[in-house]
This record gives structure tokens, C-alpha cells and sequence, in this order.
């Protein structure tokens, strides 16, 4: 008999960290690796920010703190989504977690219980899905195309809908795509679940990162679709501060408080050098971000260039974000040298990793399998020899 929960059988480990890990471990082992796993920014942590922690540290701000956040963090958290949204929201409907993460698990473990449905358009992000289920929930998952620039047709997500559904998730700009949905189809979809009585996650932690098209939060198109909308977001990308663990939430006060509940008996606090970082990073100079948009811009177009030159891949120009995530169905019924005929992302990852050292992740974790998720948060001499490198395994190929 295993003495492992249902829920823990039943949770899939993380794809993208088991290929970053397992890239890590070849370069330990003296292998020259292209990584394009990791999903956070190459850019070190803003020095100002950097500089808040130590002054904390040097302060003695090392004890225990509010489990919801520090009042500083939570103004700082308050005054940025009047700023860059027109939001307006009180302390108490504002949570801080430890990460975007952390900020997600509490949201599907305070609104779902045993079969409730969760709405999850793919390509998703890994932990969607599996979060849902850790609460007893059920993942319904709503397939976007490529074609369709990856964004879910309303009558899709309608469809979809049943008298269990509890929540629908937005996450635009998206991991692994990159795509953004148009103002007009989040208004449709938003609209859709307030008149069905369903909430809405908007996971927006890619915000800062949009080069074609606006980005607008899903609770400032109208007071009543704020209501039923959890607005999710945190440090990590807009600030490097992947390492820090901080993430947000504001939305409904009972649900935040509900949060805090659970909070208060599974993590307290997130870490209190780590707050203070986090308001020099939201009050602190925005400059650097647009030179780090720029920088990433000029990355992307760079990569799906180079990927769309290799038969076999069609990748789409995405929006936002810095993922590629390309269509590898065009390398299908090919040999690699040593033999296997590649039939899934899962084997042009493998074949990719194992003869020319190039790491990317597999579709098959984010609900796709016919696609690679490539970061282009690396530099471009990674990019352009980890272009260079696939090039060489495409051309090894027997048809």
C-alpha cells in the first residue's frame, strides 16, 4: 500500500523545472548547454531594489511580519494598480505570497471544492491545471490554436461552461505563448462569467513585457467584472526578482481574507527582506523596463526568424512575454540518426537535449503536444548559437 495521498499521485512534476534541472546537470558535468528552459529574466535584480534589502537587513527587519504583507508593500501594491490600471483598492483586498505561485494556490483553495471546474484555455501554464486538482477540482481545458494566435473563441469557453464551473483563467500576455488575447474577446469572455456567476483569475505577471498591442487589466474594464475578478501579479518578471518570491493578489475583501486564513497556517509571511525589496521595486525608478522590453523585442524577432528558417518548425510572432513556442509537427516521421522516428514535442526535446545540447520544454506540459516552449530570456550569442546548434540536428535528420 503507498502511503501517498491521492492528491499527491496524482500532482505531475513540473516540466520546465525538471529541463532546467536537468540542464544544470549537464553543464555541471562539463557538457556545453543552450538552455532555453527557464522561464525568468537574465537581467540581474535592479540595483535600488537590491540596496532596499540590505538597508532592511541593516535595519533588523528580520522578525515576523503581517502574514498578508507588510503595510509599506501593500500601499506600494495599491498605489501601482491605481497607477498603471485605475484600480482602487483597499489594504484588505490586497494579499502578498510568496510568489505568483503561491498567490495562485491560495485563490484555487479558497474558491474550490470537491468537482468544481476550472475553465483553462491552452496552451496553459504548467500549474494551472495541477493546482486545480491539488483543491479537488477538476481542470476543463479549452484548446486555442495556433492559427488562432492561441487565443480561445468565446463560443469555445462557452461551451465549456456547466453548472460546476467556479473559475475561468485568463493569462495574457501567456506562458508558454507569449500571445495576447484582443481587448474585445477578455471583454467577451469577462462579460460571460460575470453573467454565469463564474470568477476570474487574470494572471497578469507578464504585464510589464508587451511589445505589439496594449495590455489592460481584466478588472478595470467595468466595476461589475472587477467584482468577480482576482487579479494576480508579483515581482518575479517585470523585475527579475524571480529568486525573491513575491507575488499578489487584490480583488473581493472575503476572498482575500480567506487567503490570509490559509496563509496564516501554511507559509505566515512572506519574507521580510524580501517586502521591503518589493516597494523599492513598485515606488522605486521604472526606467530600466524599457530597455530591458527593448532588448527582449529585438531577442524575439530574432528567434522566430531563425526558428522559421528550419523546416520542420512554424513559430508565431508573439506579442509579449518571452517565450516562442513553436509548432514541431513538420518534424514528424523523421529518423534521428540513431534511429527514432520523432512523433511528439516530448521526442524533439529529447533529441534536441541528448545530441546537440540544446534545452527546451516539451509542449506536452502546457496541454500541447505538437510544440516546444522556447525562453528567449538569454543572450542573443545563446540564441543565435542554440539556433545554429538545431539547425545542425534538423539537417542530421532521415526522412
Amino acid at each position: 500500500m503507498t502511503p501517498l495521498s491521492r492528491r499527491a499521485q496524482a500532482c505531475a512534476p513540473s516540466p520546465t523545472l525538471a529541463i532546467t534541472a536537468k540542464a544544470n546537470q549537464m553543464k555541471a558535468d562539463g557538457i556545453n548547454v543552450v538552455a532555453f528552459g527557464a522561464g525568468e529574466p537574465d537581467f540581474d535584480t535592479p540595483d535600488h531594489i537590491k540596496a532596499a534589502a540590505i538597508d532592511a537587513l541593516a535595519k533588523g527587519y528580520t522578525k515576523y511580519t503581517p502574514s498578508a504583507g507588510i503595510p509599506a508593500l501593500k500601499n506600494a501594491i495599491i498605489n501601482k494598480l491605481q497607477r498603471d490600471s485605475g484600480l482602487t483598492f483597499s489594504p484588505a483586498e490586497v494579499i502578498v505570497s510568496c510568489g505568483g505561485k503561491h498567490s495562485l494556490y491560495n485563490i484555487f483553495q479558497v474558491l474550490i471544492d470537491d468537482g468544481d471546474e476550472v475553465i483553462i484555455p491552452a496552451p496553459y501554464w504548467v500549474s494551472y491545471p495541477e493546482q486545480v486538482k491539488l483543491a479537488g477540482g477538476v481542470p476543463v481545458v479549452v484548446q486555442a490554436s495556433d492559427d488562432d494566435n492561441f487565443v480561445p473563441s468565446l463560443a469555445s469557453i462557452e461551451a465549456a461552461i456547466t453548472d460546476r464551473t467556479k473559475v475561468i483563467v485568463i493569462n495574457s500576455p501567456s506562458n508558454p505563448t507569449g500571445a495576447m488575447w484582443p481587448i474585445s474577446r477578455i471583454r467577451e469572455v469577462a462579460e460571460l462569467a460575470v453573467s454565469k456567476g463564474i470568477y476570474i483569475i487574470s494572471d497578469e505577471i507578464y504585464e510589464k513585457l508587451v511589445y505589439d498591442g496594449e495590455f489592460i487589466s481584466v478588472a478595470a474594464l467595468s466595476p461589475e467584472i472587477a467584482k468577480w475578478t482576482l487579479t494576480c501579479n508579483g515581482m518575479s518578471k517585470a523585475y527579475s526578482m524571480t529568486g525573491w518570491r513575491l507575488g499578489y493578489v487584490a480583488g473581493d475583501k472575503a476572498l482575500v481574507a480567506a487567503m490570509g486564513r490559509i496563509q496564516d497556517q501554511v507559509t505566515s509571511n512572506p519574507t521580510s527582506i524580501a517586502q521591503y525589496a518589493g516597494v523599492a521595486a513598485l515606488d522605486g525608478p521604472q526606467e530600466f523596463l524599457a530597455e530591458w522590453r527593448a532588448a527582449f523585442m529585438s531577442r524575439r524577432d530574432v528567434i522566430v526568424a531563425g526558428l522559421n528558417a528550419i523546416p520542420g518548425f512554424k513559430c508565431r510572432m508573439p506579442q509579449g512575454a518571452f517565450y516562442v513556442f513553436p509548432n514541431i509537427s513538420g518534424l514528424y516521421g523523421k529518423k534521428t540518426p540513431a534511429g527514432k522516428v520523432l512523433a511528439s514535442g516530448d521526442d524533439v526535446a529529447d533529441y534536441l537535449l541528448e545530441s546537440k545540447g540544446v534545452a527546451v520544454v516539451p509542449g506536452s506540459g502546457f496541454g500541447t503536444p505538437d510544440f516546444v516552449r522556447f525562453s528567449y530570456a538569454t543572450s542573443m550569442d545563446a540564441i543565435n548559437e542554440g539556433l545554429r546548434r538545431i539547425q545542425e540536428a534538423v539537417d542530421a535528420l532521415i526522412d
